[in-house]
């Protein structure tokens, strides 16, 4: 009996010893993570000072100089893009989109080390993310509603609400505290599946996506060898890309799972398929490597694929490094848009009286100046007066229906758009496209810390007060 006992507890000490040495096997299989904080920086601290300086001195110059045009010629309802505080002071973003399963929830959570932590996202083989997920910076880890995130107004996320309660209801934000996300924010999108409608959805998911493309600083688009194919789908989502090449990265991830030959045939028929849905001159850069916590597999390129990965990283960082450049350049491209905008607004209402009579029908005369503007000038005099390029006016057939919804007669020309303490909308617009928001360029890029003393008396886009009107 005692020998029996003796026994079981040798066997029991084997499997433990066993068990033991499997974990070990288990952790030594996990990938170094030190390159990551080192490529990106994470360890040296930033000057936040000086970017909250420069982010104020942008807030004050697109409040005081932009955006009095911008809603006394109705800009937003042309474009349906309106700026807003959160969207000025925002961290840089970077979108993950791709087919489902391919690996863009692993990729979020080997760059942030959230495996095995509570808050990890959930992957899978089969689709497993339905929702859009923005992981953002928190003094602590908690989840975060999409109908919460929208009705905050410190977030740049509350135009969400125009596309409903559904989709709210698939939006979830996670925050945690993390040196990354101090820089940066990721967004995860639901994977495409070519077999579903997106009335499916329950809500427009591409509209959604385009929401989202518009004002994402990078694009990671992520590929895995097994779905190559490009479906409707897919093929919708690179449409609403278009003239965003710039910030698109192609990643073809779970690369170790194919010996070198296989590897080279799928990276050229991942070209083979993109080629005809990326119209330009020069392909945007493709990255090849495996993006999860656990070693490369055996016998598979193991130093081209960390050399990859730390040459995406560095793309991310450069990204992040030049955030507040690439704000100024937003806001400056934006101001340049809704310029043009006001000239060619001022340019229809001065035609208009130009050609109204005592015995005139406004609606027929404006029809036909709105239906033919190229047989009043209209856009040929912004060019010949202007220095605006004749690539950057917008569609002729965008004021048809902006002019249908809003009456010629609400508007007034922009010499009247002018006061004695304000100055005129068209000067102070000039003056933020021509000498403001490039001098602000200047002096990030010198390393001086742009001057605040004109930010407290304002507010930085606060009402100014009334030095005249007795308290």
């Amino acid at each position: 009996m005692k020998g029996s006992v003796l026994i079981c507890c040798f066997l029991s000490l084997l499997h433990l010893q066993a068990t033991a040495e499997e974990e070990d096997d288990f952790i030594s299989v996990l990938r170094d993570r030190s390159h990551i904080d080192e490529t990106l920086r994470l360890a040296t601290e930033e000057k936040a000072g000086d970017y909250a300086g420069a982010l104020q001195r942008l807030r004050k110059i697109y409040h005081t100089s932009i955006r009095p045009m911008e809603q006394a010629y109705k800009y937003n309802e042309l474009r349906q893009h309106e700026i807003s505080d959160g969207e000025i002071t925002s961290k840089p973003m970077v979108l993950f989109l791709g087919p489902w399963s391919v690996g863009k929830s692993s990729m979020i959570n080997y760059l942030l080390g959230m495996n095995d932590s509570p808050y990890q996202l959930y992957t899978g083989a089969e689709p497993t993310t339905s929702e859009f997920t923005v992981i953002m910076h928190g003094e602590k880890i908690r989840s975060v509603e999409g109908i919460v995130m929208a009705a905050d107004s410190s977030r740049s996320f509350s135009p969400l609400e125009k596309f409903g309660q559904n989709f709210l209801e698939k939006l979830v934000g996670i925050e945690m505290p993390h040196k990354l996300l101090e820089r940066v924010t990721f967004v995860d999108t639901p994977g495409i599946i070519e077999n579903r409608k997106q009335q499916e959805r329950g809500y427009p998911f591409n509209d959604v996506c385009q929401w989202f493309i518009d004002r994402a600083d990078l694009i990671f688009v992520v590929f895995d060898p097994t779905k190559l194919d490009v479906g409707l789908e897919l093929e919708m989502l690179f449409r609403q890309l278009k003239g965003r090449e710039s910030q698109i990265r192609i990643i073809l991830n779970k690369a170790d799972n194919l010996v070198t030959q296989d590897l080279m045939r799928v990276y050229g028929a991942l070209f083979w398929s993109l080629a005809p849905l990326i119209n330009v001159t020069e392909p945007p850069r493709v990255y090849v490597s495996s993006f999860w916590p656990y070693d490369y597999a055996a016998d598979t390129s193991r130093e081209l694929f960390k050399r990859e990965e730390i040459s995406l990283l560095e793309d991310l960082n450069q990204v992040i490094e030049n955030r507040m450049e690439n704000k100024i350049a937003f806001i400056r491209q934006h101001g340049i848009r809704v310029r043009i905008h006001g000239l060619l607004v001022d340019r229809y209402v001065q035609t208009f009286k130009e050609k109204m009579s005592f015995f005139s029908d406004p609606e027929l005369v404006f029809k036909e100046i709105v239906d033919d503007p190229d047989k009043f000038y209209i856009f040929k005099s912004i060019l010949a007066k202007t220095n605006v390029s004749k690539f950057d006016l917008p569609n002729r057939d965008a004021y048809r229906d902006f002019f249908g919804v809003n009456p010629i007669t609400n508007f007034k020309p922009l010499q009247a758009e002018c006061s004695y303490m304000g100055g005129c909308l068209l000067d102070k617009i000039e003056r933020a496209i021509t000498t403001d928001l490039p001098a602000l360029l200047s002096s990030i890029n010198s390393g001086k810390q742009p001057g605040l003393s004109s930010c407290e008396t304002t507010g930085c886009g606060e009402k100014p007060k009334n030095r005249y009107r007795k308290n």
